[in-house]
Parts: structure tokens; C-alpha cells; sequence
């Protein structure tokens, strides 16, 4: 008796239906993969502007990414000045996410804190309000009436046809022969062969470029480079500023939390930077015995929640100045915590750095700017000024898990 196949065909029934539902996963997968948007490449410079109380302000060449990778905007392809800051070069300040106006570099130059650019800044409310002129003179000048001509009445005679131009023309004359023109003299083709090379890599389609003015536009107070940049005069506002051709759309970083959401958190932040200055203190020379410190009274305290990753899912930093009681001297500590809260309303320490007054020649203060879209790809990055006894410089980290990651770590004085 032979073997009967009809104990086999469920059995190979449901290999088959499973061989069949794994081919649909997998495809629709790669269907994902495939439509998933591409990252952006660059180039996007990344700058900080200084903004001054008398409409003034300055451009502080920070960061730029080429290609995925982020490079030293001050010395990127400086000759002698950098493509970051090229004269036209157009940026948009974001606060949190929020565009607050552009930034037309004029001219740039070299300082104590690097490269800084000095040129037009508009903010939002002046872009619209020249838009709203702008419109209301083009409506103007639709609505004026046509000019009457003056003087007796005049009789207008058609237009002649082809027939009568034909036999009321003179006889035609053959043209004069044109003269040559005149040939330039040997020094001047020398500069017109070192000029032309700049005009053919200027009109190239395919060299990266920031973000330009139009055409249409004239730059603003255009200075050369070295000039004496414009003076900065009141209180300063630092905002992030993005220069990028082909950027996508700015989006809001802010968490909307409740009051009494806030003052609970901001409790839970105090208490963590607590623990960072009580544990700097305990480890001062002057504490040799490692005896318990007196809980720090704190000052100037900060604290800024972000939706970075539109997750709802809040990165919370708090800087803030503290001091310790203590028989020695009286050090001032300055601390700044970054944290992540879960899904259950823990907090998680992302990164901490305390130092004091005495200690900057080694460990810097970090003093948080902002958060911006450094890399273009609608994500936020935490921008932090960090602050040497001898000079600072801006760094761009990403909040990954509970950890800090560096994108950009700029160098005082470079």
C-alpha cells in the first residue's frame, strides 16, 4: 500500500501560507526603506547671532555640514574668507524652531572669538511689514488713472502698408564696412584671464551653495573684509542662525507644559544639580577630610524644556550658579544638568558638568544657547557656548538615550 499525500497537503498548505506572508512583510519593508525621505547632505552652516537693542547685529560663524559631516565654520574653505560667510549669504535666526527674521552677511572679519560677519538683520515683524508696503504700492500704482494729453486736438494718420514703404524707400546702399575693434593692451588681458575662472565656477550649477539674497535685492551696510564691524549697543539676545539652499521647514522645539507641571519638574532638576555641586564641593583641596557640605544655595537658576525628536517626550536642562558654606574660601559653582523624562515621569541624568570660578582654565562652564536643527533633518540638537578663562566656543550635541552625543565641538580662539 503506498503512501497517501493527503496528510501532506495541510501541512505543505501552511509552509506555503507562511512562505507567502514573510515575502509580503519583506517587501512592504523594503517599500518602507525605500520611500524613506533622504537625509540631508548639506551644505548648512550653522551660526549664533548677536542682536543688539539698537537693531544692530553680528554673526558668529559656528559650524557648517558638508556631505554628513560638520566642519569648523570659521576655517572651512577660508581663502581668506570662509563660505560660511560669504558676502550675500542669507540666514535665518530660529528661536526654539521659531524664525524671528534674516541675516544678509555684508562683510566679514576676524575677532577674538573667530570669524564674525556684520550686515543686514530684519526681523519678522520688518520683513512683513515691508512685504504689506511693498503690496500696498503695487496696488497704488495699478489705480493711477492714464495721463491725458494736452493741447488742441490732433488728426492721426494710419500707418503706411508695405506697398507704399516698398516704393517710397530710397534705393538701398550697401553697408558700410565696420571697423575692427579696438584690441586691449597686454596688461589688461592678464586680469581678464584671472577674473574669468572666478565668473565660470560663480555660474556653475553644481557647486554647493548656502542659502543666497536674490538677485533682485542690494545687501545692506555692505562692509569689506577686516572693516570695523557696526557697534553692538544695550543687551545682547543670542539666537541660532541657519543658512541652507534646500533646508527643510523650521518647527517649534518648545514643550507646553501646565505651571504647576513646570514648578514639579524644575524641583526634580534642582535636586539632581544638588547633588552634581554637593559632590564638586566634596572634592575641593580644602575638603581633605571629605566631610559632609551643606546643601548649596542656588542662583540664577534656568531651566528650558524641549520636544526635540516631536515625540512628546521632554529633554530638560537647567543651568544654574550655586555656592557651598564652608570654612575656606567661598567658591562659586556652576553647573549645568541635562535630563530625559520617560513615558512614567522619571528623570534621567543625559549629562552634567559643574566647575567654579577657580577651575575654568580646566573645566568649562556650559551655558545652553538653544535648541536648533543642526543637520536638517526636523530633529533638535542642544547648542551650548562653553566658557574658558581664556575664551569660549560653541558646541552641538544630540541627545541620544541618556547620553550627550557630540556632533560639533568647536575650540576658544580658533
Amino acid at each position: 500500500m503506498g503512501i497517501s499525500l493527503r496528510w501532506y497537503r495541510p501541512r505543505l498548505y501552511r509552509k506555503t501560507a507562511l512562505a507567502v506572508i514573510s515575502a509580503i512583510c519583506v517587501a512592504a519593508a523594503f517599500g518602507q526603506y525605500a520611500k524613506k525621505a533622504p537625509s540631508n547632505k548639506g551644505p548648512r552652516a550653522l551660526g549664533v547671532l548677536e542682536v543688539a537693542a539698537n537693531g544692530k547685529a553680528h554673526l558668529i560663524a559656528v559650524t557648517i555640514m558638508i556631505d554628513g559631516k560638520f566642519y569648523d565654520a570659521g576655517a572651512y574653505k577660508a581663502d581668506p574668507i570662509p563660505m560660511a560667510l560669504q558676502g550675500e549669504t542669507v540666514y535665518e535666526a530660529v528661536k526654539t524652531g521659531v524664525p524671528q527674521g534674516l541675516f544678509t552677511v555684508g562683510g566679514a572679519m576676524h575677532a577674538k572669538e573667530g570669524f564674525i560677519a556684520d550686515g543686514k538683520w530684519r526681523s519678522t515683524a520688518q520683513l512683513e511689514s515691508d512685504k504689506a508696503k511693498a503690496k500696498a504700492d503695487a496696488e497704488k500704482k495699478a489705480q493711477v488713472a492714464p495721463e491725458v494729453e494736452q493741447g488742441p486736438p490732433k488728426l492721426k494718420r494710419g500707418r503706411p502698408t508695405s506697398d507704399d514703404d516698398t516704393s517710397s524707400a530710397p534705393p538701398s546702399t550697401p553697408p558700410a564696412e565696420k571697423t575692427p575693434p579696438a584690441t586691449a593692451p597686454s596688461g589688461d588681458k592678464t586680469s581678464t584671464d584671472k577674473l574669468a575662472p572666478a565668473a565660470s565656477a560663480e555660474n556653475d550649477p553644481n557647486r554647493p551653495v548656502l542659502r543666497r539674497q536674490p538677485a533682485t535685492e542690494t545687501a545692506h551696510e555692505q562692509t569689506k573684509a577686516g572693516g570695523e564691524p557696526d557697534e553692538l549697543k544695550g543687551p545682547l539676545q543670542l539666537i541660532p542662525a541657519i543658512s541652507d539652499a534646500d533646508g527643510p521647514d523650521a518647527r517649534p522645539y518648545a514643550y507646553q507644559m501646565k505651571p504647576e507641571e513646570e514648578q514639579a519638574r524644575l524641583k526634580k532638576m534642582q535636586a539632581m544639580a544638588a547633588d552634581e555641586v554637593k559632590a564638586r564641593a566634596e572634592k575641593m583641596p580644602e575638603n581633605g577630610t571629605k566631610q559632609k557640605v551643606a546643601a548649596p544655595q542656588f542662583e540664577n537658576v534656568q531651566m528650558r524644556v524641549f520636544d526635540l525628536s516631536n515625540s512628546n517626550e521632554p529633554v530638560l536642562v537647567v543651568t544654574a550658579n550655586a555656592k557651598v558654606a564652608s570654612t575656606a574660601r567661598n567658591l562659586e559653582y556652576m553647573t549645568t544638568v541635562v535630563a530625559r523624562e520617560d513615558i512614567y515621569g522619571d528623570l534621567h541624568k543625559v549629562f552634567a558638568q559643574t566647575t567654579d570660578n577657580q577651575h575654568l582654565d580646566a573645566l568649562p562652564k556650559y551655558e545652553l544657547i538653544d535648541a536648533v536643527d543642526a543637520d536638517g533633518n526636523g530633529r533638535g540638537e542642544l547648542l551650548f557656548r562653553m566658557i574658558w578663562d581664556n575664551g569660549s566656543a560653541f558646541s552641538v550635541y544630540r541627545v541620544i538615550g541618556d547620553r550627550l552625543w557630540p556632533l560639533f565641538e568647536g575650540k576658544p580662539g580658533a
